[in-house]
């Protein structure tokens, strides 16, 4: 009898942890297509003082400049605390994020809080494709890390590298259940024609809940983006 109550247990063991495996799956695509089936939809109304956390990436040149150009319009007190997070090799985009700040405070825009972060890039100009792989790893860590540690509510970008980790990781706190982000993209005016790498894999993985561009030529070729007009 106890010969044949061991060999039970051992020969359902592994159906269990199959069984068990393929309802993890099967559970976490469900999670997966109702995010993507909510993704660009409202979510339910929050109340008006309620205050939403907000993550910024600011990019190299013109993408800062951009970016500070739709903050000027942003509800400061509704969009707090805001958290900036540029290359780590960008301290120029920061030290712009830190006037805007300054600025606000010295027209006396209250409950003004905001933070300055840095991150790895995956691949520095120039850098070689094989030497690319690690720091891409180490790049993800950090974004992972920063993620964990901000949790925003509001995900806001316009272009540089550096959101596509971000953007992925909020994304995958969604499915999770860690946290619901609104993702906020707005491409380049600089892009006429055709979307920039970043923009083309957020709109194709319909990772951004709100996909904005600046010229109606590239509305009409990519019909899920929102025309605003130009921004600048």
């Amino acid at each position: 009898m106890e010969k044949n109550t061991s060999c039970f247990f051992s020969n359902s063991s592994p159906n269990l942890v199959i069984t068990c495996f393929v309802a993890f799956i099967t559970i976490i695509l469900v999670r997966f297509l109702y995010v993507i089936y909510r993704t660009g939809k409202p979510l339910n109304k929050r109340t008006p003082q309620q205050t939403l956390s907000t993550l910024i990436v600011l990019g190299s040149g013109g993408h800062t400049a951009e970016m500070i150009n739709l903050l000027l319009v942003l509800q400061k007190d509704r969009f707090t605390p805001r958290f900036y997070i540029a290359a780590a090799t960008d301290n120029m985009s920061l030290q712009k994020a830190r006037v805007f700040e300054n600025s606000l405070a010295d027209s006396g825009v209250k409950g003004i809080s905001s933070e300055f972060m840095q991150i790895y890039r995956s691949r520095e100009v120039g850098q070689s494709y094989v030497t690319s792989v690690w720091t891409t790893v180490l790049a993800t860590a950090h974004a992972l890390w920063l993620m964990i540690k901000i949790r925003p509510q509001v995900v806001l970008c316009n272009g540089p590298g550096t959101c596509i980790p971000l953007c992925v990781i909020a994304f995958i706190f969604k499915v999770v259940g860690i946290r619901w982000s609104s993702i906020f993209y707005v491409e380049s005016i600089a892009r006429v024609k055709r979307l920039s790498l970043s923009g083309l894999l957020l709109y194709k993985l319909q990772i951004a809940d709100q996909f904005f561009v600046q010229w109606p030529q590239l509305q009409r070729k990519y019909p899920r983006a929102h025309y605003v007009g130009c921004l600048m």
